[in-house]
């Protein structure tokens, strides 16, 4: 699996998750949304340089240009909810695209462990189609990976681009394992530590709950 890390390269990314780490600025929801959403759209640029395009006639008023636009728009899927921002983003620049949703959630037993529960699906067909899969957080991968599953069952995907904000390097690794070949990860900065609940260290939270609110 071709890995691709868009942080520490000293661009304005960097200064985006600065924010979406920054406990004193995560107080701000809607900039903690904005901030997610942005970052989506710097992955959506970075993404179209991988597609395909054909080169069209524009009509101008002075005349005809070639410009070369995109043949087929990606399919665009996100987990919710903490999905949600990084997904307009992407949604923003691949603004004619199809979208899926896919609601995921750990189920934490009494002895602290958890497995994931993946209750509801919304898809397009993307049978030959550029899938984009995204999430806040990966923390173990595990949920993107079900997730990915679930969406297949509406075809194969010609090939998948999974984005994610912050990854834990556990699972950018589990991801390894299970793509191969078969996709790309786009990730903004990879974290190595997971606690024993697998959230992220340093991380920055709970996404969903800085992004929404917190649940119950």
């Amino acid at each position: 699996m071709l890995i691709k890390i868009l942080g520490n390269q000293n661009t304005i990314i960097d200064q985006y998750i600065a924010e979406l780490r920054d406990a004193n600025i995560q107080q701000d929801n809607m900039r903690f949304r904005h901030n997610l959403e942005r970052i989506g759209e710097l992955f959506a640029y970075e993404i179209s340089k991988e597609l395909v395009y054909e080169t069209k006639q524009v009509l101008t008023s002075l005349g005809v240009a070639d410009v070369p636009m995109l043949k087929n728009y990606p399919v665009l899927a996100t987990i919710l909810r903490a999905g949600l921002p990084l997904h307009q983003g992407l949604l923003n620049i691949f603004d004619k695209s199809s979208n899926a949703f896919v609601s995921a959630y750990r189920r934490y037993h009494k002895d602290g462990n958890f497995n994931i529960k993946v209750e509801y699906s919304s898809c397009p067909i993307i049978e030959d189609k550029v899938l984009i899969l995204s999430d806040a957080m990966l923390a173990t991968g595990i949920s993107m990976h079900l997730c990915y599953k679930e969406l297949i069952s509406n075809g194969t995907p010609s090939h998948t681009h999974l984005v994610t904000v912050l990854a834990s390097t556990e699972g950018v690794e589990y991801l390894k394992r299970k793509f191969k070949n078969s996709a790309t990860l786009w990730v903004g900065a990879v974290d190595s530590d997971l606690t024993a609940q697998a959230y992220i260290v340093p991380g920055l939270g709970d996404a969903g709950d800085l992004a929404f609110g917190a649940k119950d």
